[in-house]
């Protein structure tokens, strides 16, 4: 019964035909009736008129139409009077009004008969109940009105029920669990499949919603859940859409919980590779099969190594998966005909499996993959198939990367399988060739280019002289990924050859392959460095004449690419061999500025890096061009976020189309974020700061503008992490080029620091992102070293210890979730790649916020310390912590307490002594190292309240040098800051010492000192002293000292006047003692020796 008077539906009714008309005048004015007349003026009529024709309407086409109108509108955000914020139009409403509609939209889903009508409604109840939901409300009538449809006779009810389960999961409560599973085994065994398939999405997205300690129990339901595929696979239609949506929805199981499926982890292996290799089968039933097994390798890698089947099964079926190419076109010349190298293929089986290879290479690792992978290799690369041939050379691209670790050590063998394929007869087993070697170029850099140049520039730079365009452009795009590499000695010896040949592809009819040709020449002179400037006269030239050329449209990627390999050219050979070719360059490359008119002309963002490395090659002599490149880079820099709201599945669809955009879902919306804007946005703030390091004080003009409206916004853009990374490192670039033009005291450097301090602290507080966070730390402590002494006022150290303060708590709060995490893991299960990339961010963050620490400390000295005690209890903690890490981000702290306050430190000594006690005896070097110079430093700065401490470390400072690893490399740091600590002790506390003469004694024996080159000069100027002092033990040791001397001015450690005073001492005490420095020098190397007699005469 309708509770609208008749004269409304009938405008209702109106306004649902003008809104589905299909002329566009009639529908647009329909649509500002709408937003006017119906949401703005009586959404509450609206929205229960919509109901009603869901109700009531006659054609289901209306009744269809009203239910997606329904949704759209109630989703519709709108101002609640006398608030400011917006609120979704629903939610809007008067309870009661709330109740009414809420009411008879639940009745329309129990009485609506079609199921696509149905369907739409049941999307307009999960949008309300997600609107419920999310506001923490309750809408206690429709878990009722879902378990009873869920247990309705008619099959679309009970599908219908789980749809909206799907959809919104939240809205299951603690107290229906019960309840709940026994609806999902009902579900779970119902007779109709497309209800058991709903019921297992429904599940999936259920068991996603809640806590890892509730899962659980819900673990026996997985027979049942698995039962469900067998007669899907044996009923699947030639697609297999059911079959794909059932291991779609057990994708979503594996990534949540993976240990959930162990005790039938190889029943479900044994069916998933039914289903691979079932060519009857439609490819993304076969390809979600395949995923279904590579997201247990990403969530669970031990598992899938102790099944027995798992790792062989899979390897031979990906590699069966990579043989299903080039189907209709067995000569390849569709193929070579193509021009469109970048056609979206990852849809396709080959792809698939090779991109399922690079996973279970990287998850599983070599010790795994490669038996069974080389297993079947050599047998393919020898096949006279030539889909044999061309997966396996593709198979070795796939794998290189994740098996580095063991087959760097067999690359002769590897590349003995891979180069006779660049003369194999068939064109794409040539390509994939090419491809193998590139992706090894990169994946064992290093190595291919010192151990194997001459294998690989040999064999592939014939194959530029391919008849296939396509297999030249490839060659010559693998050798970008061996040039970027390589030495210039390495490709010296090659550079006639293989520019001659690239230069004839620059002839080539193909412009893909001349645009190839020109990015693999600018990487060659990238590489090659000043062995390029012999081919600068033949290749300048012809690349101004295309620099010349006539922009049209085809020609543009062709001339961006000309000009990114100029200025490499330029970079590659200097600013005096360029001379006058540099104006010419510019004038170019300003003429080709000013023609472009198109947003989507590539030549754009080309054209701002060159005009970078213009810069760094003409450094102060860019300044006069630097007016007419800032207003673009300006531009880009200061873009504005472009964000679309999208309400519809059309809309949504639309989008997806377009290149350039990131889809987010966020409460029953989707957000569009265009992230091409936001890449040149980054690009753009990146070249600023370029500009800024190399111009340093001629960039002072720009500065304030560009702190003002680019650099300080930037901060807090949240939409793109590297738009705040860039702009965090743009602020203190933008200071030092102002300090360097004004003064350190200037009031043009206060003015942009005063606003700058208040925006970072601000963001350190704000930032959600721990590893931006990292790099906002990074901006404070460089702004306050290019500020110096006395820059934060309390109101900037209280601010600061405050994000700290709350940055240290979130920390805590991360480590504990990992401990509970580690608890609830098996025996032997690795850590997942998740787990410890978090670790890496918490360190890398610890680490920066020391760094920040130490600025301060380093700046503002004692002044720092009634801010800093707040945070005492956290380094406290740390101290003590089972995390070696930890303990050394206190050891540091406490020493930068130790050297920049002074005797001051003296009042925390409760806290730092048992620290620095124990660290001298910590397992990990960096720790003994830490806390060795931390004593130095207290006997060096801390005054008399230190002094008793010092001298009674002096046993534990030996100790750590007499550790029995001392001199190897992961120690020496540790063995090194100890022998200069002791110095220390000695030189200022040594009146507290006993048996000074021993101990000298002992402490000679600790050097030399040949890594350390902070931690040499002190030893050493103590070292001076004793010989001036003409102190017995070192005349008796004088031979000893001199080669701990030459060891040290060998490793230059020693250098400037401390190695000219350290020498005059040592030439003193050679003839203080009668010895003859030939003797000694005769026992070290000839090299040794040079340097020593250069200092020595």
């Amino acid at each position: 019964m309708s509770v609208l008077p008749a004269e409304v539906h009938a405008a209702l009714t109106q306004l649902l035909q003008a809104l589905s008309s299909a002329d566009n005048g009639a529908r647009g004015q329909a649509e500002e009736r709408l937003n006017n007349d119906w949401v703005q003026g009586q959404p509450d009529v609206l929205l229960m008129g919509l109901v009603e024709q869901i109700q009531a309407a006659e054609e289901a086409s209306t009744r269809s139409f009203a239910a997606v109108l329904f949704r759209r509108i109630a989703t519709k955000h709108r101002k609640e009077p006398g608030q400011e914020h917006t609120r979704e139009l629903f939610l809007a409403l008067q309870p009661p009004q709330k109740a009414a509609i809420g009411q008879k939209l639940l009745q329309c889903l129990s009485t609506e008969a079609l199921p696509d009508v149905r369907n739409k409604v049941g999307d307009a109840v999960a949008e309300i109940a997600r609107q419920y939901s999310d506001e923490g409300e309750q809408w206690p009538e429709l878990l009722g009105v879902l378990f009873q449809a869920s247990q309705s006779a008619d099959a679309g009810q009970r599908e219908g029920a789980f749809r909206i389960f799907t959809t919104t999961p939240g809205i299951i409560e603690r107290q229906h669990e019960e309840t709940v599973l026994a609806a999902f085994v009902k579900g779970f065994k119902d007779d109709d499949v497309a209800v058991r398939l709903t019921a297992m999405e429904a599940f999936a997205a259920f068991f996603r919603s809640i806590g890892k300690k509730a899962q659980a129990k819900f673990f026996p339901l997985l027979p049942d859940i698995l039962n469900i595929l067998p007669p899907i696979k044996a009923a699947s239609q030639e697609d297999g859409e059911q079959l794909s949506r059932a291991l779609l929805a057990l994708i979503d199981l594996a990534e949540v919980s993976p240990k959930m499926f162990r005790n039938l982890f190889n029943n479900l292996v044994t069916f998933s590779i039914t289903v691979i290799q079932d060519k009857e089968l439609g490819d993304q039933a076969r390809q979600n099969a395949l995923e279904l097994m590579a997201t247990f390798a990403d969530y669970a890698p031990q598992m899938c190594r102790k099944d027995p089947k798992y790792t062989s099964e899979m390897v031979t079926q990906c590699l069966s998966l990579m043989t299903d190419i080039g189907l209709d076109d067995e000569d390849a010349e569709e193929w070579g005909a193509s021009e469109d190298l970048d056609v979206e293929e990852s849809d396709l089986n080959h792809v698939a499996g090779e991109q399922c290879m690079d996973r279970l290479a990287n998850k599983l690792g070599g010790q795994t993959i490669l038996a069974p992978t080389f297993n079947w290799l050599p047998r393919m690369v020898t096949s006279s198939a030539w889909r044999d041939r061309h997966a396996a050379l593709m198979a070795i691209s796939a794998i290189s990367e994740g098996c580095r670790e063991l087959m760097v050590g067999e690359l002769d063998k590897v590349l003995e399988l891979v180069v006779p394929s660049l003369k194999d007869p068939h064109p794409r087993v040539r390509w994939a060739g090419c491809n193998a070697l590139g992706q090894m170029s990169t994946d064992f850099a290093g190595t291919m280019q010192e151990k194997y140049h001459h294998m690989v520039l040999t064999h592939i730079i014939p194959v530029l002289e391919s008849t296939e365009p396509r297999v030249q452009s490839h060659a010559a795009a693998a050798l970008v990924n061996f040039c970027e590499e390589a030495k210039e000695s390495t490709l010296e010896p090659y550079l006639d050859d293989l520019l001659n040949h690239l230069l004839e592809l620059l002839r080539s009819p193909k412009r893909y392959v001349q645009e190839q040709a020109l990015s693999t020449i600018a990487t060659v002179a990238d590489s090659a460095e000043a062995a390029f400037g012999k081919y600068y006269d033949t290749l300048m030239p012809l690349l101004f004449n295309v620099l010349r050329q006539e922009q049209t449209k085809e020609f543009r990627l062709l001339i961006a690419k000309a000009m990114e390999c100029a200025t490499l050219i330029a970079l590659a050979v200097g600013k005096e061999k360029l001379g006058q070719d540099a104006l010419t360059l510019v004038q170019l490359l300003g003429g080709i500025q000013q023609r472009i008119t198109d947003s989507d002309d590539p030549q754009s963002s080309y054209l701002m890096h060159c005009w970078g490395r213009m810069c760094r090659v003409l450094g102060q002599d860019f300044l006069p061009y630097l007016q007419g490149v800032m207003p673009p880079l300006m531009e880009l820099a200061s873009a504005k976020a472009d964000i679309q709201l999208l309400d519809d599945e059309d809309q949504v669809a639309q989008v997806e189309q377009e290149e350039g955009w990131e889809l987010v879902p966020l409460k029953g919306k989707v957000i569009g974020i265009k992230t091409t804007t936001l890449d040149d946005k980054h690009m753009a703030i990146e070249l600023i700061v370029l500009y800024a390091q190399v111009l340093k004080a001629a960039f002072a003009p720009y500065a304030a503008e560009i702190m003002e409206k680019i650099a300080l916004p930037g901060l807090a853009f949240f939409f793109h992490d590297p738009v705040r990374v860039a702009s965090a490192k743009c602020v203190p670039q933008l200071l030092a080029a102002v300090r360097l033009a004004h003064g350190e005291r200037s009031a043009e450097l206060g003015q942009l620091w005063e606003k700058a301090a208040v925006k970072v602290l601000e963001v350190l507080s704000a930032e959600p992102a721990v590893e931006t966070l990292a790099e906002m730390y990074q901006c404070f402590y460089e702004s306050v070293e290019v500020l110096g002494k006395g820059c934060l006022t309390d109101a900037h150290m209280a601010a600061f210890v405050e994000s700290a303060r709350s940055a240290l708590e979130d920390y805590q709060t991360r480590v504990k979730l990992r401990l509970e995490e580690r608890a609830d893991t098996d025996e032997g299960e690795e850590e997942t790649e998740e787990m410890l990339y978090a670790i890496e961010d918490d360190q890398t963050l610890l680490s920066d916020m020391n760094k920040a620490f130490h600025t301060i400390f380093k700046n503002q000295g004692p002044a720092f310390l009634p801010h800093w005690e707040r945070l005492l209890a956290f380094y406290d903690g740390f101290a003590t912590s089972t995390d070696p890490t930890q303990r050394q981000w206190a050891l540091c702290i406490f020493d930068d307490v130790l050297e920049f306050c002074g005797e001051g430190s003296w009042a925390y000594s409760a806290h730092m002594v048992q620290p620095l006690v124990d660290g001298m005896a910590d397992d990990v070097p960096a720790n003994r190292q830490a806390a060795a110079y931390g004593v130095g430093i207290a006997a060096h700065k801390g005054g008399a309240g230190w002094a008793d401490f010092a001298a009674a470390s002096i046993p534990s400072l030996f100790a750590v040098t007499r550790h029995a690893r001392a001199r190897d490399d992961d120690h020496v740091f540790a063995t090194e800051n100890a022998c200069a600590s002791i110095a220390k002790v000695l030189h200022f506390n040594g009146g507290k010492v006993a048996n000074m003469q021993d101990v000298v004694a002992a402490w000679v024996d600790t050097l030399p000192i040949v890594n350390d080159d902070e931690a040499a000069p002190f030893a050493y100027s103590f070292l001076a002293n004793l010989i001036e002092q003409r102190n017995p033990v070192v005349i008796g040791n004088a031979a000893k000292i001199f080669l701990s001397v030459a060891q040290a001015l060998e490793a230059e450690t020693l250098e400037g006047e401390t190695a000219n005073r350290i020498v005059g001492s040592a030439k003193a005490l050679l003839g203080l003692a009668g010895v003859d420095p030939a003797q000694v020098l005769a026992t070290l190397p000839p090299e040794t020796q040079q340097t020593v007699r250069a200092y020595f005469g």
